[in-house]
This record gives C-alpha cells, sequence and structure tokens, in this order.
C-alpha cells in the first residue's frame, strides 16, 4: 500500500492509497489546495472545517457541469439516467449555486 504526504491549506495530510496512486493523489490535493487558496483568498480562514466543505461543493459542482457536458456530447444518454442520485445531484447544485452567489456578493 502506498502513502503519500499532502499539504491542503498549510495542513500536512499522511494519506494511504493503492501502490501507483500516489502521484495521482498528490495531483488531486494540489488542486484541492490551489481551490482552498483561492477562496481563502475571497471569504478569509473561516475555519479548515468550513473551507473543505466549501470547496468540496465547488468542486461537486465542476463535476457536475462536467458530466452535464458529457452528457450532451453522447446525444443525450445520461449517466445517471434511472439513477437515484440525479435529483440529489440537482438540490447539491442549486445549494452551490446560492453558496456562490453568496461568495460573490461578501
Amino acid at each position: 500500500m502506498g502513502q503519500v504526504a499532502v499539504t491542503i491549506n498549510q495542513r500536512k495530510y499522511d494519506i494511504a492509497c493503492d501502490d501507483g496512486q500516489e502521484a495521482h493523489l498528490a495531483r488531486l490535493a494540489q488542486y484541492i489546495d490551489k481551490r482552498v487558496n483561492e477562496l481563502t483568498a475571497a471569504v478569509g480562514q473561516i475555519g479548515d472545517s468550513r473551507l473543505l466543505v466549501m470547496v468540496s461543493l465547488l468542486v461537486a459542482d465542476e463535476l457536475s457541469e462536467a458530466m452535464t457536458e458529457l452528457d450532451e456530447l453522447r446525444g443525450g444518454r445520461s449517466p445517471l439516467a434511472g439513477s437515484d442520485l440525479a435529483p440529489e445531484l440537482e438540490q447539491v447544485a442549486d445549494r452551490i449555486d446560492g453558496l456562490a452567489e453568496r461568495l460573490e456578493n461578501s
């Protein structure tokens, strides 16, 4: 089992991963750290938990948009068609939109 040390919001975390996935995990952590830094520049240090929840929602929104775009490219065949997750993802996307608006207005 592999292990990689990552830094997010100036805090070090030791994360276990499958062998060979260390570089991929390090890139993901760098992306999350970049998003945390962008968010702290906008709203300040509001605590690790809150920052990571907000960044998670922003990344989930990006994923949702990417899935929608992929669906359109596939000609409307949604990978979530018939899934119980589709309505929940829409609710999360709506909440993220509201959060993004509040962040932009603050």
